[in-house]
């Protein structure tokens, strides 16, 4: 097959329909509006939200109350457990982490959490740690250093 043999599927190409062309054309005189009515006019149709004159649901909806989502602390977070890449008494840090490709984005800071089992000496850094975390981490014979 040569570049100048491609061609499209047949029907995949249709041309653009003209409305509103005199009624030969199959879309004349209304153009496919219909008679009358709000969406027949110039500026016809509705702005988004608009539900007919019914109270829309956004108004519907109580709006109540405080959302910390905007200011909350969000922590780039790894468990112990995947960990036992490093070899015995290395240093983990974030930048570590990110070098490794064990975490995406650095957010706030690094949260340690404690699933799974740690079986190498290790000192994390990190700028908190769940109880059973440290507990595991100093079981294994390693340090947590909160930075």
């Amino acid at each position: 097959m040569k570049l100048h043999e491609l061609s499209p599927a047949p029907g995949s190409n249709k041309p653009a329909w003209r409305k509103g062309r005199g009624a030969g054309s199959g879309n004349g005189k209304t153009a496919g509006r219909g008679h009358k009515g709000q969406n027949a006019r110039s500026g016809g149709g509705v702005r988004p939200g608009f539900e007919g004159g019914q109270i829309p649901t956004y108004r519907r909806l109580p709006k109540r109350g405080f959302d910390n989502s905007r200011f909350a602390t969000k922590y780039a977070i790894i468990n112990i457990g995947d960990l036992n890449v490093f070899e015995d008494g290395a240093v983990i840090n974030i930048v570590s982490l990110v070098e490794n490709g064990m975490i995406g984005k650095v957010y706030d800071g690094l949260k340690v959490l404690g699933d799974g089992e740690l079986t190498k000496k290790l000192t994390v850094q990190a700028k908190t740690f769940s109880a059973q975390a440290k507990s595991k981490i100093e079981a294994a014979g390693g340090k947590t250093e909160v930075i």
